[in-house]
């Protein structure tokens, strides 16, 4: 991998958290007129809310947890296990763009724009992908980079 896509890498986890990202599609760079460009499409699982210390409402012991809310009731019904793999996970998908600036008075300016696009399932990165591929005009697959590659990527670039 080019020491220019673990830069971008790195960027990415930077902004988004290591941790959170569950996949990333990497575009591959275009240059044109001394300025390198790159696109990832990024699907992260959204991190939990900060716990917040304020005090809580918590119930009595005795106080039947029912009680707390009026319309607790059957819908909260148990997941029976088959229905379990059908259930769909949330991810927010982020577009990420550098710009490498490699000739003329401002060579080696280096700026990364990650913005969230969309909360969606997993599988509407690949509709994503596509309209990505369609409006660039290019028929090139992205790199697919899964959690743990990208993970390895970049702390491996951070030991350097």
């Amino acid at each position: 991998m080019i020491e220019t896509t673990e830069r971008f890498l790195r960027e990415i986890a930077d902004r988004i958290g290591l941790d959170a990202v569950d996949e990333v599609r990497l575009f591959p760079p275009l240059r044109q007129s001394g300025v390198e460009t790159g696109v990832a499409v990024v699907a992260a699982i959204p991190l939990p809310p900060e716990p917040q210390h304020q005090h809580q409402h918590q119930h009595e012991p005795d106080e039947p947890p029912e009680a707390l809310s009026e319309s607790a009731g059957d819908e909260f019904l148990p997941i029976e296990e088959e229905d379990r793999e059908i259930i769909v996970h949330r991810h927010t998908v982020f577009m990420a763009r550098y710009r490498h600036t490699l000739k003329g008075p401002d060579r080696g300016k280096w700026e990364v724009e990650v913005r969230a696009e969309a909360d969606a399932p997993l599988v509407t990165l690949d509709q994503v992908v596509r309209g990505v591929m369609k409006r660039a005009g290019e028929p090139f697959e992205p790199e697919k980079i899964s959690a743990s590659a990208f993970k390895t990527i970049v702390e491996g670039a951070a030991a350097l």
